[in-house]
C-alpha cells in the first residue's frame, strides 16, 4: 500500500458532488454508523474490551491534556483567541507524527505520516484559534484510518466511543475553556452546538428504548447532573449548562427543538440527517478536508 500525505481537494461549490461520490464520503459516513449501531442502547458503565491500541490512544490524548497543563493562557487585550493556543498547537504539529507512530504496530508505521496529518486538523486552527465540526470530523477521520490499517478493530467499537472519543472531547473542552477558542462557522443560537456533533449522535443511540429518559428530560439539570456519567448526550447538555448562562431554550434553540421530539430513535434519525446536511454538506466545512490513499477523492467503485 502506498501511503499519501493527505491534501484539499475540494476548492470550490461545484466540486462538493465529487466528495459525496467519494470512496471518503462512503468510508467516513460507514464508520459513523457502524458506531452508531454499536452503541445502540448502551451505558459508559456497560462491559467492553480495551485493547492495546485504545490504551496508546488514550495515553496521546492524556499527553495533549498534559501539555495544556504546561501552556497556560497568557495576559492579552482580548478575551477570545488566547494566543498562548498556538503556543499548545506548535508541540502537537512537531510531535504529531511521533505520536501517530507510537499507536500503530510496527508494520504499519510506515502510516503515520498520512494519518498525523488528521490528528492536526482535529484539535482546531491555529490561525483563527477556532474549533468546529469540521475538526471533530478530522478526529472521525483519524480514527478511521485507525481502522482501515489494521490498528483498531471491530470489537474495539465500543472503546471507540466510550473511551477515546470521550477523552477526546473532555481535551477539547478543556482546550474551548482554557484558550477561549471560537466556534468556527458558528451559526450561532441555530446551530446545534457551538463546536461538536457527533457526540449528540452517537449519545442519542445509547438512550433508544430507555425505560424511564425520554427526550423531554435533557432539559432539566437535575436530570443532567443525575445521569451524565452513563450518557455521552447528557455530558454534552452539563458542558453547556456549564458554558451558558440564561434559559436552555434561548442559548441552546435547536436543542430545546429536539427535546419535543417524542422518542431517542427519532431523535437519533433526524440527527443523522441533520449531520449531513449541516455539516457533511456545507462547502465551508468540506473545503478544509483532505483526502490521501486511506480517505481517497475517488469515486466509489460499483
Amino acid at each position: 500500500h502506498d501511503f499519501t500525505v493527505p491534501k484539499k481537494e475540494i476548492s470550490m461549490v461545484p466540486d462538493m458532488g465529487k466528495w459525496k461520490r467519494s470512496q471518503a464520503y462512503a468510508d467516513y459516513m460507514g464508520f459513523i454508523l457502524t458506531l452508531n449501531e454499536g452503541v445502540k442502547r448502551k451505558k459508559f458503565t456497560c462491559e467492553y474490551q480495551v485493547s492495546e491500541t485504545v490504551e496508546k490512544l488514550l495515553a496521546m490524548l492524556a499527553t495533549l491534556d498534559r501539555w495544556i497543563d504546561e501552556t497556560p493562557p497568557i495576559d492579552q487585550p482580548s478575551r477570545f483567541g488566547n494566543k498562548a493556543y498556538r503556543t499548545w498547537y506548535a508541540k502537537l504539529d512537531q510531535e504529531a507524527e511521533a505520536l501517530v507512530t507510537a499507536i500503530l504496530p510496527s508494520e504499519r508505521h510506515d502510516a503515520a505520516p498520512e494519518i498525523a496529518v488528521y490528528l492536526k486538523e482535529a484539535v482546531g486552527n491555529s490561525t483563527r484559534i477556532d474549533y468546529g465540526t469540521g475538526h471533530e470530523a478530522a478526529f472521525a477521520a483519524f480514527l478511521c484510518c485507525l481502522c482501515k490499517v489494521g490498528a483498531l478493530r471491530m470489537e474495539d467499537q465500543l472503546a471507540i466511543i466510550f473511551k477515546v472519543f470521550d477523552k477526546y472531547l473532555r481535551v477539547m473542552h478543556k482546550l474551548q475553556k482554557t484558550y477561549r477558542m471560537e466556534p468556527a462557522g458558528s451559526q450561532g443560537v441555530w446551530g446545534l452546538d457551538d463546536f461538536q456533533f457527533l457526540p449528540f449522535i452517537w449519545g442519542s443511540s445509547q438512550l433508544i428504548d430507555h425505560p424511564t429518559l425520554e427526550p423531554r428530560h435533557f432539559v432539566e439539570e437535575k436530570v443532567v447532573n443525575e445521569y451524565h456519567q452513563d450518557y455521552m448526550f447528557l455530558e454534552c447538555i452539563k458542558f453547556i449548562n456549564e458554558m451558558k448562562t440564561g434559559p436552555f431554550a434561548e442559548h441552546s434553540n435547536q436543542l430545546w427543538n429536539i427535546s419535543a421530539v417524542p422518542s431517542w430513535s427519532k431523535v437519533n434519525q433526524g440527527l443523522i440527517r441533520m449531520y449531513k446536511a449541516e455539516c457533511l454538506e456545507k462547502f465551508p466545512v468540506i473545503q478544509h478536508f483532505k483526502f490521501g490513499s486511506l480517505l481517497s477523492i475517488q469515486p466509489v467503485k460499483p
